[in-house]
């Protein structure tokens, strides 16, 4: 049974244990240090963790009651945050509202595929229904959203839950995004039917007229500890697109793609303004390149970027093993949540808890992203022909790397 939270939204168990997945009790670091420290250390902590935006801290916006009240209700995690851009003479305000929904399962992975399903897609309603209470212009959720992360398993039970791109889950979505006027980028298991039912991990963009605008398939597969996601799905044959909606332009680095920094790079080549980070990630593997990689690539490239990780510990019927080493286990680890947005000025939002389904909301004046691009110059000063040529002679069977050896090394015999 879960706790309560104290006044320093901490939560406490029956005799004084922290909720599974908490930091020493908190939802997330930010809150912990917020807590622990008196407040001009914490606002100078603070500036050094999520920078600043246009020199100043990251401000929270106030939600509607009907948004606040579905928190509550339904005891998920919502935040509010403001990125600014500098007032121009030519262009005005690009202000968009952008929302971010983690969640776990629902029902045991042992429950009937169908009512899991539906199950989690009731669960996430209310928070959607926030999202366009708050009058959230474009909402991501997070990666293969409607189902456990069976992928660790190898199972091929688990195809079940893939469904073409017009199937029941976008059908579902498709009424939301017309309700509320809203584009929803819907992370799937996607059964292509044209092609022999091929499997892909593909991201579907809902338009804010129910339409659907266009698809994204995964670029990049891990093979890395449970991680053995080629067994149902390779990389994907979409490219790097860029859809431009009603509300701006954006792209959707799916999961593992976070790794390359060619496939953001990518993106930002082809204009997005927004890049979304759907994902399902565990906190040995890879919990300290969270908070970097997609600011990183944030700043790198000029655009806004929404990090999103699923919740919750995912427990199978049938033990597996990772082929390194480790015994045989029911389940990934723990995901870590924390979901969060990166502005391309280097500032950040506070991340989402740790371990509660939440809701992350920002408004962004997209206008941001030229203005860096003006004061930056990276896409003037980058060597574009360089990197192509280098590229170019690395594909080659007889490639040969520019190493420049001192004559004073001795030389060993081979």
């Amino acid at each position: 049974m879960a706790g309560d939270r104290n006044e320093n939204g901490a939560v406490e168990e029956e005799g004084g244990n922290a909720r599974d997945g908490s930091i020493q009790g908190f939802e997330s670091l930010y809150r912990l240090l917020g807590a622990s420290l008196k407040p001009e250390t914490f606002q100078e902590v603070s500036r050094l963790l999520l920078g600043l935006n246009c020199a100043k801290s990251l401000s929270s916006i106030p939600l509607p009651q009907p948004a606040t009240a579905l928190s509550s209700q339904h005891d998920f995690d919502l935040q509010a945050f403001c990125f600014e851009a500098s007032k121009e003479s030519l262009r005005e305000l690009r202000v968009v509202r952008v929302g971010l929904i983690q969640n776990s399962i629902d029902l045991p992975t042992t429950a009937p595929f169908l009512d899991q399903k539906r199950a989690i897609m009731q669960k996430v309603k209310p928070m959607i229904d926030a999202a366009g209470a708050s009058g959230v212009n474009i909402l991501c959720l997070q990666e293969a959203w409607t189902m456990p992360f069976a992928f660790c398993t190898r199972e091929k039970s688990w195809c079940e839950f893939a469904e073409p791109i017009d199937g029941e889950t976008t059908q579902f979505l498709q009424n939301l995004a017309r309700k509320y006027n809203m584009v929803i980028v819907s992370p799937i298991l996607e059964r292509d039917l044209n092609h022999g039912e091929t499997i892909w991990n593909t991201a579907i963009i809902i338009g804010n007229h129910g339409n659907i605008i266009g698809k994204h398939r995964k670029n990049h597969i891990p093979r890395v500890g449970d991680f053995n996601e080629s067994t149902y799905y390779m990389e994907g044959n979409t490219g790097h697109p860029v859809f431009e909606t009603a509300y701006g332009k954006i792209a959707v680095n799916i999961c593992y793609g976070r790794h390359h920094p060619l496939n953001w790079l990518a993106f930002g080549l082809n204009g997005a303004e927004i890049v979304f980070n759907p994902s399902a990630t565990v906190g040995e593997l890879s919990e300290p390149m969270w908070p970097i990689e997609a600011r990183n690539a944030a700043i790198a490239n000029s655009y806004f970027v929404g990090s999103i990780n699923r919740v919750g510990t995912e427990s199978f019927p049938n033990p597996f093993t990772s082929g390194d080493g480790k015994p045989q286990h029911t389940d990934f680890g723990h995901f870590y949540g924390s979901s969060y947005f990166s502005a391309p000025d280097a500032s950040s939002s506070p991340s989402l808890s740790r371990y509660r389904d939440g809701l992350i909301i920002s408004d962004m004046d997209l206008n941001l992203c030229r203005q860096l691009k003006d004061k930056w110059g990276f896409r003037m000063t980058a060597r574009y022909e360089l990197y192509a040529e280098l590229l170019s002679e690395y594909l080659k069977p007889d490639f040969k790397p520019q190493v420049v050896v001192d004559p004073c090394l001795q030389k060993t015999a081979s």
